[in-house]
């Protein structure tokens, strides 16, 4: 009866555990301020499912999360609170498989940890609003993750039909959910699809000597073969008719630097933080922060080695050691690929924070001490707390939401919005979807294809040739300067009038507006 009560107590502590950093992570995410990328995903998904095909595939980014998100922009509108809801149900559905499937796989003290630390981790919070595909690709990476190990489980052991093709079937659902929603997670896909492979190989040659009847494992290569067949024909549209384009287009990203130092600093600091601009804490409490956590899971690991002497017991471990492994593996394949085309980033490896989650969960559960790991648990809440306080304040703050209203204050029908290279133009256009745009692409960035993704049919000119016969009025943004302005004034002399201008510095991602309006003459 004592520990029948012990557990029903574990049980609703877990499921509160959850309950509050649902609530936790959820605080920050009720506003309707974007950024750039999140002003792409706002323009893309409001399209076709043809459009983000073609759109998507010049992009750098697959399409199965706009494919997803465009069904609730049919059902909802564009709403921008109903898209951030949708980055945070990821989020909160890993942290029920913490309750569901890794307890179930590996106890409860490793799916309680698994719960808690993906939702209170501050990478969480930091992400669990964006308006991006990240925490949806970190989700399908983890369950294909998940059923990955459960085929491991089961190879060799004769277990129910049933089960077997339902591990089989979810696992190459998610693995090719994965390929299409993330090219990280095309690379952990391809690398746990591998080291699968390899395994059921290994063990069927050496199966087949001790027991040449036992066709067990051979069962299992058959399924596998029959999972990697499926996988590749479904993913083979998509590979001809993006991949190779878009792999082009990443090797020419002016925004993705060669590997450095700074990169590899970033990547450890962000799997623990998500902060990649130093917005919400300073590096060294970020350093710190993130040393703590790996020296303690360090000693869990020797702990847990010293712990468990026994062949049976060592056994139980590959689990916590593979999601390590194959975080680096990704890691490595990526650093390999980056020394000819840059694609290592550190904010891509959300892909792989579920992983890394269970990494931290399975050996502090496996090999800490109580008083530690509570102790490491307080700091993550006042660390997570400090970061989710900073996103609050930048995410409500009364700035955010000055410049498009200086824009709809004097906006009329006939408008145009013409804007340079910079992030802040696009944000406003993707704001006011039903006026006019132009892109001015005078750093020659050559991507009209993807940014068909914005604004109500957007021009895009290299020059300012083409507004030459233009008349009407013309709402400049940028971000750094009124450069744009400076031009058109050299260019058409008289002929351009400036009505008004203003700049605009807002707490959301830092962001710089400036704004002027003027009338053109034809």
């Amino acid at each position: 009866m004592k520990n029948l009560l012990k557990k029903i107590k574990s049980q609703y502590l877990h499921i509160a555990i959850i309950v509050l950093g649902i609530v936790f992570i959820s605080l920050p995410i009720f506003h309707e301020n974007l950024w750039f990328d999140e002003s792409y995903t706002v323009g893309i998904v409001s399209k076709s499912f043809d459009d983000i095909w073609t759109i998507g595939s010049n992009d750098v980014h697959p399409i199965l999360y706009y494919w997803i998100l465009h069904i609730f922009y049919l059902i909802f509108g564009s709403n921008i609170y109903i898209y951030r809801f949708f980055s945070m149900i990821p989020i909160a559905i890993l942290s029920i498989l913490g309750y569901t499937h890794i307890k179930k796989d590996f106890g409860e003290k490793v799916g309680f940890i698994f719960s808690f630390l993906t939702l209170f981790l501050p990478i969480s919070c930091v992400y669990s609003g964006e308006i991006r595909m990240y925490t949806w690709a970190m989700l399908v990476v983890s369950i294909m993750c998940i059923y990955a190990y459960r085929i491991y489980r089961q190879a060799g052991v004769q277990t129910t039909r049933k089960i077997r093709i339902k591990n089989w079937i979810l696992f190459a659902l998610f693995s090719l959910a994965s390929c299409y929603i993330h090219y990280y997670g095309l690379a952990t896909a391809g690398v746990m699809n591998v080291i699968l492979f390899v395994y059921l190989i290994i063990k069927a040659v050496k199966d087949h000597k001790v027991n040449k009847e036992n066709k067990v494992y051979t069962v299992d290569l058959k399924c596998f073969t029959l999972s990697a067949i499926v996988q590749i024909l479904l993913y083979l549209p998509w590979f001809i008719a993006a991949v190779i384009l878009q792999l082009k287009g990443m090797s020419n990203g002016f925004w993705i630097p060669k590997p450095t130092m700074e990169i590899f600093k970033q990547l450890f600091i962000f799997q623990f933080t998500g902060d990649l601009d130093k917005l919400y804490i300073s590096e060294t409490v970020a350093m710190i922060f993130a040393g703590a956590i790996s020296l303690y899971a360090l000693y869990c690991i020797i702990r847990t080695i010293k712990k468990n002497k026994k062949q049976e017991i060592k056994d139980r471990n590959v689990a916590g050691f593979w999601a390590i492994a194959i975080y680096f593996l990704v890691l490595l394949c990526i650093y390999i690929i980056s020394l000819k085309k840059p694609l290592l980033y550190a904010r891509y490896f959300l892909n792989l924070t579920g992983l890394f989650i269970f990494f931290l969960a399975f050996f502090i559960a496996r090999g800490g001490r109580k008083l530690l790991t509570m102790i490491l648990s307080i700091i993550i809440i006042i660390v997570s707390m400090m970061i989710n306080s900073q996103l609050i304040q930048m995410n409500y703050d009364a700035s955010n939401g000055k410049p498009l209203a200086y824009v709809k204050q004097d906006l009329q029908e006939s408008d145009m919005i013409l804007f340079d290279n910079r992030g802040s133009g696009f944000v406003i256009s993707m704001q006011l979807i039903d006026t006019p745009n132009c892109f001015y692409d005078k750093e020659n960035w050559n991507v009209e294809a993807a940014y068909a993704a914005f604004g109500k049919e957007m021009l895009t000119i290299k020059t300012l040739d083409p507004l030459k016969d233009y008349k009407g009025r013309i709402w400049v943004i940028s971000s750094d300067d009124f450069s744009i302005c400076d031009e058109l004034e050299s260019l058409y002399g008289e002929k351009v009038k400036e009505v008004k201008r203003e700049s605009f510095s807002i707490k959301y991602h830092n962001y710089r507006y400036t704004i002027a309006l003027i009338e053109k003459q034809g």
